[in-house]
C-alpha cells in the first residue's frame, strides 16, 4: 500500500517536474490565465479533475487487476 502511495507521488512529481523544465515561461502565462478564471470555475475544474483520476484509477485497476 505505501509503496503504490510512492508510486502515484513519484509519477505526480516526474510530471510536474517536466512542466518546469521543459515550460517555464508557458507555465506563468498559465498562472496568470487561471488567476482570470472565477473561483467557483477553478473549483469545479478541480473536482472533476479529481473525479476523472479516480474513474482512471478505477478503470485501470479493473483492466489490469490491481
Amino acid at each position: 500500500m505505501i509503496a503504490h502511495i510512492a508510486l502515484a507521488i513519484g509519477l505526480v512529481m516526474v510530471v510536474e517536474g517536466l512542466v518546469f523544465a521543459l515550460a517555464p515561461s508557458r507555465l506563468e502565462e498559465l498562472i496568470k490565465a487561471l488567476s482570470d478564471i472565477p473561483h467557483e470555475t477553478r473549483r469545479m475544474l478541480g473536482l472533476a479533475c479529481v473525479a476523472g483520476g479516480v474513474l482512471l484509477v478505477w478503470l485501470a485497476k479493473g483492466a489490469f487487476g490491481g
